[in-house]
């Protein structure tokens, strides 16, 4: 009943984060009700279920692995309001220009730059469709094409460090983030790379969804080299000083973050795009969605603790486990779960209802919780790009209005869809491409 009447509340448009708070009283005040304690109504807030909300609000505020939110979301801001974005985007289709799908590949390689300094998908798909959508639509591209691409881009900030869901995800999981982070490099680029063939090869087979556009001749490549240069160094050097100094041990992710902000504050001014405007855009921003993500914690601890005390984990458990699979064969049940969710729901309610359901049974089924969180975040790029909630779509339908309808959106990012499913295929074939960059910089992971 709590699971089935919380998809329906979310679908229904009802905030998420109050939504799991609502359910976890209300449901928690039947659990922990005493009999006889409510007799008058001075007695009604005699329950245990606001001391549990009490503490877990404490506990989410004492978090250390939280603090490095705020911080990311305020790089990935700051980087967006200075223009380095667009600049970056412009010379890489300079660079890319005789390629076949030159703009597409130039947005998608921008993309990934961008999210490993932002981590924030609403912020790359918006950005991108305000610079690349128009770009694209000039040089007579086919709207799906130039949808498809951005929205499958910007969902890469959610797997290539320094990624959110990975920060929340080790927050719920108890791991280590950096771990995650290191786990999390080679299936984000394989991903891209992914991306970019199926660009290229599409293109190729077919030219008249993506023509070459008219570029001025008279640019020559050593100009081009030297844009590429200037867009592009300044904020790569950030981006590797920022992981740099987490997967090197030099710093936490708190600390990286905090020294990602003040870079990116630092690269604006360089730039001469640094207002007092825009840093209270950013400050505000990055004020909102920390609210958000730290009441979901609040909220959907709440919703696990009175779930599982009331034997909800314990049901879907001894179900799993009643069905006498093998490890394979466990892990696919949860990846079509997982999927299947990505239809009506986001990767925050996935990720922080549903899969502490299923993380108690990797020791039963002998499966490395960092290859699982990788497969589980692989899985939930397909929560952005699944409708009826594809919010990638949504997002970039926000800023493009009548420039383009839902439908041709979600036709573009179809294909996108079986490129994660096949690149999901490829990291259980070869676990090494998620765990070998770990245990190379940390040792051998032992439970």
């Amino acid at each position: 009943m709590m699971l089935g009447l919380f998809i329906v509340l979310v679908m229904l448009g009802f905030p998420i984060a109050f939504t799991l708070i609502a359910m976890g009283v209300g449901f928690g005040y039947f659990a922990y009700h005493q009999a006889g304690s409510v007799k008058v109504i001075a007695d009604a807030f005699n329950n245990q279920i606001f001391y549990l909300l009490n503490q877990n609000t404490y506990s989410v505020m004492e978090n250390d692995t939280l603090v490095a939110i705020p911080l990311f979301l305020f790089m990935g801001y700051v980087v967006e309001r200075a223009n380095i974005v667009n600049r970056l985007f412009s010379s890489l289709q300079l660079a890319a220009r005789n390629l076949p799908g030159s703009m597409a590949i130039a947005a998608l390689i921008t993309c990934t730059v961008f999210s490993t300094a932002s981590g924030i998908v609403g912020a790359v798909v918006t950005l991108m469709g305000l610079l690349a959508f128009p770009a694209m639509a000039k040089a007579a591209y086919r709207k799906d094409f130039s949808a498809g691409v951005i929205c499958a881009g910007g969902t890469l900030g959610i797997l290539i460090p320094p990624s959110i869901m990975l920060i929340v995800y080790a927050a719920i999981a108890e791991l280590s983030p950096l771990r995650l982070y290191a786990a999390a490099v080679f299936p984000g680029l394989l991903l891209a790379s992914l991306y970019i063939v199926y660009v290229l090869i599409r293109a190729f087979i077919n030219p008249q969804i993506a023509p070459r556009p008219d570029y001025d001749d008279s640019v020559s490549r050593t100009e081009i080299y030297i844009q590429l240069l200037v867009s592009f160094v300044p904020l790569t050097v950030l981006i590797m000083l920022v992981l740099g100094s987490i997967l090197g041990g030099l710093a936490t992710p708190a600390e990286a973050a905090a020294m990602g902000a003040l870079g990116g504050l630092v690269l604006a001014t360089a730039y001469r795009s640094l207002t007092w405007q825009k840093v209270k855009e950013s400050v505000f921003l990055t004020a909102k969605a920390t609210a958000m993500v730290c009441w979901m914690f609040v909220g959907s601890w709440t919703f696990a603790s009175v779930f599982s005390y009331l034997g909800g984990h314990d049901i879907i458990e001894h179900w799993v486990l009643a069905l006498n699979l093998q490890p394979w064969q466990f892990l696919i049940l949860v990846q079509l779960i997982i999927f299947l969710l990505g239809w009506p729901l986001e990767w925050s309610e996935i990720l922080i209802i549903f899969v502490p359901i299923f993380l108690p049974m990797l020791a039963t089924f002998d499966v490395n919780p960092y290859f699982f969180a990788m497969l589980v975040a692989l899985n939930l790029q397909t929560s952005f790009l699944t409708p009826p909630m594809a919010m990638s779509a949504y997002y970039l339908k926000g800023v493009l209005k009548k420039d383009i309808e839902l439908v041709e959106i979600f036709k573009g990012i179809m294909p996108y869809l079986g490129i994660v499913i096949f690149a999901m295929f490829l990291m259980y074939m070869f676990p090494e491409l998620a765990l070998w960059f770990p245990d190379y910089l940390f040792g051998p992971y032992i439970p």
